[in-house]
């Protein structure tokens, strides 16, 4: 199968299942997003989903933040995963974002990776989520799914090879919701450890599973009827 058409029939099922997928972190303005996406680095979305309210509540801006200290920024955030650099990283962030900001969200990856605690992923989903820009993050899920589903070459061993590949063979309009499709797949049926190709619609252009049918000795057209 060329890689345009695999491109083609993803799309296009991701397109019926997921036409309004978005990021499952809660949060109601930019500042907030940004926070939470920080604190969301190697971390699950409902863990930092349980502990943004009261965090949101105690700090609504980024000049409350600011005027914070690392100590009790901790305590908010003590069950997340290292919460000592988080809670730094967020306070240089907030008062980063005042001296060098005025306390505006930056709308481009360069600037926003110029704030604590921001690397290319984060800044990739704050200009995507919030300005709509054409900017495709890519954390464990995606850069997983992009090679099983074979939609990157093996050859692609960084999140940022992964993320020119696919931005290369994707539409502008549709890279933003691209990145969450990817995701859920992701998270709940491609799995890292036990991916669930029982219940996966994308088997028959999926490269893993036509990988792992072959290891099984399934003929090719038997596949098919799988």
């Amino acid at each position: 199968m060329l890689k345009k058409e695999r491109y083609r029939l993803i799309t296009e099922h991701f397109s019926q299942k997921f036409p309004e997928a978005e990021t499952e972190l809660n949060y109601s303005n930019p500042f907030e997003l940004l926070v939470a996406v920080i604190l969301s680095a190697q971390c699950t979305d409902k863990r930092i989903n349980m502990i943004t309210p009261a965090l949101f509540q105690r700090y609504p801006d980024a000049q409350a933040l600011a005027d914070s200290t690392v100590e009790e920024v901790f305590q908010y955030i003590r069950s997340v995963s290292y919460p000592n650099n988080k809670a730094k990283h967020l306070v240089g962030m907030a008062r980063l974002l005042l001296d060098k900001f005025g306390g505006d969200i930056p709308s481009t990856i360069e600037e926003l990776q110029l704030l604590p605690g921001v690397g290319r992923k984060t800044a990739n989903v704050i200009v995507s989520v919030v300005y709509n820009q054409p900017a495709l993050a890519v954390d464990t899920h995606v850069f997983r799914v992009s090679h099983r589903l074979g939609l990157v070459p093996k050859t692609a061993t960084t999140p940022f090879a992964v993320e020119k590949e696919v931005v290369k063979h994707v539409p502008d309009a549709i890279i933003p919701i691209f990145h969450h499709w990817l995701i859920l797949h992701g998270r709940y049926v491609c799995l890292a450890r036990t991916p669930q190709c029982a219940k996966c619609e994308l088997t028959h252009v999926c490269k893993f599973y036509e990988t792992l049918q072959k290891k099984m000795g399934i003929p090719k057209k038997m596949q098919e009827l799988l």
